[in-house]
């Protein structure tokens, strides 16, 4: 009966949701990463930085996140429909996310000039915004192979 019931209430979704979901967070999380980064570097006038954080978090995005974006959906592909929408990324990766979010809460915190801290949320920003691409890629491939049926 318990088990049932959970079934019955586990939000579960086809993998294209998940997909949806992953290139969204990682969009989502780049984009406010990005906006606070630039946001400080103006305040700082050093609007100059940006560009070698943008330089910097490509080359981060495609020497190192890269890989875990296309492990990710390479991940979600094999889950079965109806997984549970949590499974978006395995647990692993749930406690980096919230390892990474408590890094920005301590350089946030820390004595760090403006500038730093903005070039700092600049580039891993962009490099988060950049690697969502391989996660709208495979949603968008896999929303035309339905369409299709």
């Amino acid at each position: 009966m318990i088990r049932r019931t959970a079934v019955k209430l586990k939000p579960g979704v086809p993998r294209r949701i998940h997909l949806l979901l992953a290139a969204c967070l990682w969009s989502i999380a780049g984009i406010f990463l990005m906006t606070r980064g630039m946001s400080w570097l103006m305040a700082s006038e050093k609007l100059w930085l940006a560009l070698p954080a943008v330089i910097a978090g490509s080359i981060k995005s495609l020497f190192i996140l890269d890989k875990s974006a296309r492990k990710g959906v390479y991940r979600i592909l094999a889950l079965a429909d109806g997984t549970c929408l949590g499974a978006v990324y395995s647990i692993k990766t749930w406690l980096l996310v919230l390892v990474m979010i408590g890094s920005g809460v301590l350089l946030r915190h820390s004595s760090l000039p403006m500038e730093l801290l903005g070039a700092i949320y600049t580039t891993i920003g962009w490099s988060l915004f950049f690697s969502s691409r391989h996660a709208w890629q495979a949603w968008y491939s896999l929303t035309n192979q339905q369409k299709k049926k």
